[in-house]
């Protein structure tokens, strides 16, 4: 086209700002009383906010043991004040189901079933064994009560000592480490378990920081899959994996690292906690509350993960095994732990704690990117952002406009991130050694990143000696 005057083109800015990724977001895997909120919600990432928009899509009762996912709405909403979570249910109206039939008495009007779990949908209830179903909303009405039972109020029409009922209930007993696990539906392609944190990132746009499964992940198989979800999600980003020490095993704090060892529990995607914690008559797992203190800690810090958990304090007033037995650590006992790669609870000074700076790796691996907490957070997060940010550049072509940006981009973003202490420094080259011809060729770029996030004052040591020099002052 001939043309005849002034124009304007726009090039692209040459520093690109980074894409913030959320470094702590948890996704929870295990079990809800979805009998009580939305029966669909199963197998499907749920993001919640806060407490009462996970209670109405997934329920909540107080029986943590059948219910898992409970237990950590009750710890991150409640107890930690911090959001957002994704929770995967399991629990299946289709598959984990028992039917039952029974008569039970009616007091005035109103009858109640005292089994957990029964699915509405399939009560059916009649005054006489062999008598007509009564219709519902003519003959009688019925909800749940407080406590998730179901209570059955008869119309004035309707008058009878006793009904004969019959139903279908959740069973969590029949859900097993399989479902928890899950995988990929060769036939349907659909995701169940540990497979759908992959679902996570292309559903919500974030990505995930944390990832559990308390009441579970005690089991070798689950840690095993929760441990290779960490390290591959989506085939990009890492996360890390809190994981418990089984208690009835492992009871006593000596026997809590060869249980660790001979379990597996040692990779540096994962954290690995023991004992349990309780507040008045609620028993946590204590990486439940790790994970609720991890994201109010990178709160504090802008969401900047450069912080350890370490002695920050939890909700607890005290630590039990899972039969019950009380555990009281020294400080000796706990850094025995903690030299073993275990994170625990200590109640010393300021109230109870958690106690421990090393991921499960350590002391078999020594690389100090891999050992502490918060230097394996801070790598995880600064390469999960810089993927996010320059997504946009893939495919752009191989040329120097292209390496300065990238360059420049970085560079300024380490920068920022050294002035306000979550590096000690950090800074980004394109080298040539690095970029032979023949991968430059196949359109393979590589850009080296330096960076030191800075180490837990782990042990602080004063040197105390007494100064002969002093007894002068006696003759001033």
């Amino acid at each position: 086209m001939y043309r005849h005057g002034v124009r304007i083109l726009e090039v692209p800015t040459s520093v690109v700002p980074p894409v913030r990724a959320a470094a702590g977001l948890p996704v929870v895997i295990g079990t809800a009383p979805i009998h009580l909120a939305d029966m669909t919600c199963v197998n499907k990432p749920v993001l919640a906010y806060n407490y009462q928009e996970a209670a109405q899509s997934l329920g909540y009762a107080k029986d943590w043991k059948k219910y898992t996912l409970c237990e950590f709405m009750k710890s991150h909403f409640q107890l930690f004040s911090v959001a957002p979570v994704v929770f995967i249910n399991v629990l299946d109206p289709n598959k984990h189901k028992r039917s039952k039939t029974e008569t039970i008495d009616t007091i005035g009007n109103v009858a109640r079933i005292e089994q957990d779990g029964v699915l509405l949908s399939t009560l059916s209830i009649k005054l006489t064994p062999d008598g007509d179903n009564l219709q519902q909303n003519r003959d009688y009405i019925v909800n749940y009560d407080e406590n998730g039972r179901v209570l059955i109020t008869l119309m004035n029409s309707v008058v009878s000592n006793n009904l004969f009922v019959n139903y279908d209930y959740l069973d969590p007993t029949m859900v097993t480490k399989y479902d928890i696990i899950g995988g990929v539906n060769a036939t349907t392609g659909e995701y169940t378990g540990l497979e759908l944190i992959n679902r996570v990132f292309p559903l919500f746009r974030l990505i995930p920081g944390q990832i559990l499964a308390p009441g579970w992940s005690h089991d070798p198989a689950v840690a095993a899959v929760m441990k290779a979800k960490s390290a591959n999600i989506n085939g990009l980003f890492k996360a890390i994996s809190l994981v418990d020490v089984d208690s009835k095993e492992a009871d006593n704090y000596s026997e809590v690292p060869a249980w660790k060892n001979n379990n597996n529990y040692t990779d540096s995607l994962q954290l690995v906690f023991w004992p349990k914690v309780k507040l008045g008559e609620e028993v946590y797992h204590l990486s439940t509350q790790a994970a609720g203190l991890i994201c109010k800690v990178d709160a504090q810090y802008d969401d900047l993960p450069y912080v350890s958990p370490s002695n920050k304090n939890i909700q607890a007033i005290g630590a039990v095994t899972d039969d019950g037995k009380e555990v009281a650590l020294g400080p000796d006992q706990a850094a025995y732990l903690n030299g073993e790669g275990i994170v625990t609870a200590l109640n010393f000074i300021g109230g109870w704690k958690l106690w421990g700076n090393r991921t499960a790796a350590y002391p078999g691996v020594t690389d100090v990117k891999d050992t502490f907490i918060p230097v394996r957070r801070m790598f995880n997060w600064i390469g999960n952002t810089i993927i996010l940010t320059f997504w946009q550049k893939v495919d752009d072509p191989t040329n120097k406009r292209l390496i300065d940006t990238v360059v420049d981009s970085v560079n300024i973003w380490l920068n920022g991130l050294t002035a306000r202490g979550a590096l000690l420094g950090g800074r980004v080259e394109f080298r040539k050694d690095e970029n032979p011809i023949t991968d430059l060729l196949n359109g393979i770029v590589r850009f080296h990143v330096y960076l030191t996030p800075p180490v837990p004052a782990e042990d602080i040591v004063f040197m105390l000696e007494f100064d002969v020099n002093y007894l002068n002052t006696l003759f001033e």
